[in-house]
């Protein structure tokens, strides 16, 4: 499968990498190994022995090299073997692995995976409001997905959907009746905006509202960055009132591919509303996974395996007026891949 290669794709939360331990993740088809080093940064190197092709997460940590469990290579984060405990020790010229660009922010891990020298970490989205938000106030999310990583863009881009798929939790029936405003950004940025007046608030937001059965004013904004990064923010507010009473929740989706047909699904939450509250915020962590888990992984994945191999548009979709934005999406990563691949 053709991917964007220049550019940075979410690996892990900075959580998943436990010091002293090994961590192992296949992106875009190529097994990776991360691991902290003794300064506790990260490095990222080819899961791959070259030797006899074991699978180094399964070797040892021993300082900030890894020795492969079956003939004991060493290599350390820079990928070069710093050890060979056969023979004269000698280390053939060929015994090193692949080393990727790899940096923390926004309580994530990044990796580069394409030309190293263009690795620039101002390309990164920034998503400063995760690390700023309260810890009572965010929760943070992981799924591992069945299906190709623009079907899952495609999820989010047009949120019409919610209306159905999520009806006593985010729908309120207003997402589906009004149109979506795109406009591009800089970047090959995309941003959509919904926006609906007098409507009734959706489920998850209404109680937090001074009259949950009143009618509401009601906004969803999404910017997506290629290939696959998504920053949700949408709000809640009394009918033509203040914004100060508003509600607002600010959320992160990052779809990266493991495979062909399998995505790593990254998503976080936070919000403006009882920020001090831990066990609504435990609550609302069980809520999500039950929404993202339970309904829209269910169906995207369902999607998938009814398309099995055909490409997206040779089955030759209708489309809707929620679909302008995973359009747009679809055509200009399409069009950044083609670039980059003649530019090779």
């Amino acid at each position: 499968m053709n991917y964007l290669r220049n550019t940075w794709y979410m690996a892990a939360w900075s959580e998943e990498l436990a010091e002293g331990a090994l961590f192992n993740r296949t992106l875009l088809g190529e097994s990776i190994l991360f691991y902290r080093k003794t300064d506790t940064s990260v490095a990222a190197i080819s899961n791959r022995c070259p030797h006899r092709f074991a699978p180094l997460h399964m070797g040892t940590l021993q300082g900030d090299c890894v020795r492969c469990p079956y003939h004991g290579l060493t290599f350390d984060s820079a990928g070069k073997c710093s050890h060979n405990p056969h023979g004269d020790g000698r280390i053939p010229k060929a015994a090193q692995v692949k080393a990727y660009p790899v940096i923390e922010q926004h309580l994530a891990v990044w990796i580069w995976m394409g030309d190293t020298d263009k690795a620039d970490t101002s390309l990164i989205p920034d998503y400063a409001f995760l690390s700023a938000a309260k810890p009572t106030a965010r929760n943070l999310g992981y799924l591992h997905t069945l299906s190709d990583y623009q079907l899952l863009t495609d999820n989010i881009m047009d949120l019409s959907h919610v209306d159905f798929l999520h009806p006593d939790t985010l729908g309120g029936g207003a997402l589906s009746r009004v149109g979506a405003k795109l406009s591009e950004l800089d970047g090959n940025r995309l941003g959509i905006l919904w926006e609906a007046f007098d409507e009734v608030a959706p489920p998850a937001f209404a109680p937090h509202l001074p009259e949950p059965q009143a009618l509401a004013d009601v906004w969803t904004d999404v910017v997506w960055s290629p290939p696959a990064s998504m920053y949700l923010s949408t709000g809640v507010a009394p009918a033509g009132g203040s914004d100060e009473l508003a509600v607002t929740s600010a959320n992160l989706h990052v779809m990266t591919p493991e495979s062909e047909n399998t995505t790593h699904y990254f998503y976080a939450n936070t919000r403006s509303f009882l920020q001090d509250d831990i066990e609504y915020n435990r609550m609302l962590n069980e809520m999500l996974v039950g929404i993202f888990a339970g309904e829209d992984k269910p169906i995207v994945e369902a999607q998938q395996r009814l398309m099995g191999s055909d490409d997206f548009w040779s089955l030759k979709p209708i489309l809707l007026a929620g679909d302008a934005g995973a359009v747009r999406a679809r055509r200009i990563l399409a069009g950044m891949i083609e670039q980059e691949q003649q530019a090779d």
